[in-house]
Order: C-alpha cells, then sequence, then structure tokens
C-alpha cells in the first residue's frame, strides 16, 4: 500500500461543510479522514488557502477552437478536458447541439474512442436537440429540428448505449413513450428550448423528467397568466435546473430570484462554445460572451468563474456557490465516483484555491 498524502488547507470544504486549519488524508486515492492540521507529525510542506471538492460542467461545447459538431475526435474532447480542468472542473459533459443524425454518431463515435484511450474526466455525451421546439430555438439549426418518432429515438440511444448520458428535449414535441424510452437506457432527460405550457411542464416533470436546460433561456417565460416552463420550475418540488451564470444569459437578479424559488434545486452550468468559423455554428467572441448571427449563443464561463459570480454578483455563500458547481450536478447525473463530496471513502477529487475562489492550484 502507498504512503498516505496530506493536503493541507486553511479552509477545507467537504461539500457539506467547512474545516478550518484541516488536513485531508488520502490513501488509495479516496479520503481516509479529515484532521486538525496541527496533529500532523510535522509542519506541512504546503498549506493551500482553499481546498474543496472539483466541480463538474454538464453543458460543454468546445474549447481552443474546436468546437465537438465540428471536429468529432479524441483531440477536441482532450481540449475541452484541459479548459475545464484550468477552471476548476475535473468532469465535463460535451455536449452537442441541434445535428444530423451523422454527426451525433460521430461524436458518440469520438466520447467512446476516448474512453477507450484512456481520456479523463469525460461523464459521457449530452445531445441537446434536435428534438426541441422550433419556436425556442435560440441559436439552434431550425431545419434540423423535428419531432423523434420511437424507431428514430431507439436506433439514436442503441448507437449511443453507455456513451450518451444526458438528452436536452422539448416535453411537448416528445411523445411520453419516447421520453419513457429515453430513461430506460439510464439516460437523464432535461427539459429544454421548450415553449410548454405550466400544465404540459408539469405533467412531464410529474412524469418523471428530473431536470431543465439553462432556466430562463429557450423556454417559455413566467408571467401572471401564463406561468409556462420557467413557472413550473420554480413551483414543483423535486425538479433541478441548470442556470448560466454569466450576466448575459439571465441577469444576476433573476439568479437571485431562481436560487430564492429552487434552493438546491439549481446547478451551473457554463454553456460554454469557441471560435468557430465553419459549420452551421459559426461562434464569434462578443467581449466575454459568444454570438452567432447576433444571437446570444454561449459563453466563455469556467466552472470556477461561476462559482465566483454566484459570491460576488448573486451574493450566495461559498460554500453553496462551491456545492451548485459540484455536489448539486452530480445528484443528478449519478456516475460512480462522480460526488462533489470530500467525505472518507469517497474519491479524492480535489481542486486546491486561492482566497477568491480563483486560479487552481496544481497538486
Amino acid at each position: 500500500m502507498k504512503e498516505p498524502r496530506y493536503y493541507s488547507a486553511q479552509k477545507l470544504f467537504t461539500g457539506k461543510q467547512w474545516h478550518e486549519n484541516a488536513t485531508l488524508v488520502v490513501e488509495e486515492g479516496l479520503v481516509k479522514e479529515i484532521i486538525p492540521t496541527v496533529k500532523l507529525a510535522s509542519s506541512p510542506a504546503q498549506v493551500h488557502p482553499v481546498i474543496a471538492p472539483a466541480l463538474i460542467d454538464l453543458q460543454i461545447y468546445g474549447a481552443g477552437g474546436k468546437l465537438l459538431s465540428m471536429f468529432p475526435d479524441t483531440h477536441s474532447l482532450e481540449l475541452l478536458y484541459q479548459y475545464c480542468k484550468a477552471g476548476g472542473a475535473h468532469w465535463f459533459q460535451p455536449t452537442l447541439a441541434t445535428n444530423s443524425r451523422d454527426v451525433i454518431f460521430a461524436c458518440i463515435d469520438a466520447v467512446r474512442s476516448y474512453r477507450e484511450q484512456g481520456g479523463l474526466g469525460c461523464i459521457g455525451l449530452h445531445i441537446e436537440g434536435p428534438w426541441i421546439n422550433e419556436v425556442k430555438k435560440g441559436a439552434h439549426l431550425a431545419s434540423l429540428i423535428h419531432a423523434p418518432s420511437l424507431e428514430e429515438a431507439k436506433e439514436v440511444l442503441e448507437y449511443g448505449k453507455g456513451i450518451i448520458t444526458m438528452i436536452t428535449v422539448a416535453p411537448e414535441v416528445c411523445s411520453r413513450e419516447v421520453i419513457d424510452l429515453i430513461r430506460s437506457y439510464g439516460v437523464v432527460v432535461s427539459a429544454g428550448h421548450t415553449n410548454a405550457t405550466y400544465e404540459e411542464a408539469t405533467i412531464a416533470f410529474d412524469e418523471g423528467i428530473p431536470a431543465a436546460t439553462h432556466l430562463y433561456n429557450a423556454m417559455s417565460p413566467l408571467q401572471h397568466r401564463a406561468p409556462g416552463m420557467v413557472g413550473a420550475v420554480f413551483n414543483h418540488s423535486t425538479v433541478r435546473s441548470s442556470i448560466v451564470p454569466d450576466g448575459y444569459h439571465v441577469d444576476f437578479a433573476a439568479i437571485k430570484i431562481a436560487k430564492k424559488q429552487l434552493g438546491e434545486r439549481l446547478f451551473a452550468i457554463t454553456d460554454a462554445v469557441t471560435e468557430a468559423t465553419g459549420g452551421p455554428y459559426q461562434h464569434r467572441l462578443n467581449g466575454d460572451r459568444y454570438e452567432a448571427n447576433g444571437v446570444l449563443s454561449g459563453s466563455a464561463l469556467t466552472m470556477l468563474k461561476c462559482v465566483q459570480n454566484f459570491i460576488q454578483q448573486v451574493g450566495i455563500e461559498p460554500g453553496e456557490a462551491l456545492r451548485m458547481c459540484s455536489l448539486y450536478p452530480a445528484q443528478l447525473i449519478q456516475k460512480p465516483g462522480i460526488t462533489g463530496l470530500l467525505e472518507p471513502g469517497h474519491a479524492a477529487d480535489i481542486i486546491a484555491l486561492d482566497e477568491r475562489f480563483g486560479i487552481p492550484i496544481s497538486l
């Protein structure tokens, strides 16, 4: 057995609680215990300002000039991993916006190859569209949006078995049979790019859809006579929702409102894209956000920037901001070894941060 490793911090966050001047003891890649640093036999070589669970990004499309849909290969996924890791996220779910069958299958192949070659951090593929509502397409390609047949859904799910981990659909476009089929493959169904009424959305959540994609964006809004998808998310007792906390996709005041309504059901995604000049999604950087044909098409966020924005712009307590970027996504995706917790028996998947919850430090 290898010798234990010790990680000391002025503030150590387990995903549930803070420990002051504590040391994480790690054996064989697992957390053994957390002890006061003063109990170490000798002074630690380094004391980090903050140690916390690694972050998790469930929606990101590309990095380093390689949009996955344009470059469906292992190199694009490695660039994604490096981008995510530099921003504090050790786990990521590469995402594909509405596209053709051939591109969907090519992205499935890329994720499969990446895993077979020992690629790190990739949870699985998130397919966002084409089974969405054209009325709420956002920057998605209208010509490919459609309602799926049961046969089409099964073909995609069979080809992507064990690779596809999430699919965003408009519940009013997909039949109950299609949604039940997706769930039967262990794939998380998320409601997004949807014009569902409050009643349609509530029924879909009651029937088993556990999540919504990027709250407020590309969904029927909350109005006093038509509460829409946003109202249904607010009022439901269990459904979770992602949100893009960059100040462009959603005003920070609206995030504060959503947090009061959803509590632990709200979590962050970056929704990050990269420069792309070819294909149907030609993202161009405009300041610190991306646009396609003048339409907001993605963020330039990292997960650590999400944490910072929650703390500095929304007024969320640091521990809760970290949970929104680690524990809560982990609770939705439910994959072995991805917990967002640093507790005995859990994987020691950690990041070390400075006092302002930025600049991840290599461990």
